[in-house]
């Protein structure tokens, strides 16, 4: 599985961004995908996390009201749209697959993306 991720950027705060994180290979439809981040000095944290079919998300409860995850299944991409972005999510975000759910949004990972860099300042 690869992941290819996109859509970093520096944005003011209250601004938003969206990332993007295509798949491919060929088992990498079976695997749920997610985005994780590391700040500065900071260990790496999950952000969200997507099931395959789409039915189940989970978001981290510090940007549960802010950040939206979706996966389009026939682009074989998933998508974390950050709004209301506060200078605390500036971070590397990455994009991530499991084959388990539960693995991912418990902070696991078999296959990992390269980092896309979020900077909100003013």
């Amino acid at each position: 599985v690869q992941l290819q991720a996109s859509g970093g950027g520096l944005v003011q705060p209250g601004g938003s961004l969206t990332l993007s994180c295509a798949a491919s290979g060929r088992s990498s439809r079976n695997y749920a995908m997610g985005w994780f981040r590391q700040a500065p000095g900071k260990e790496r944290e999950v952000v969200a996390a997507i099931y395959r079919s789409g039915g189940v998300v989970y978001l981290r409860d510090s940007v549960k009201d802010r950040f939206t995850i979706s996966i389009d299944n026939a682009q074989n991409t998933a998508s974390l749209q950050m709004n209301s972005l506060k200078p605390e999510d500036t971070a590397v975000y990455y994009c991530a697959a499991d084959v388990s759910f539960s693995d991912l949004w418990k902070g696991a990972a078999e296959y990992w993306g390269q980092g896309t860099l979020v900077t909100v300042s003013s």
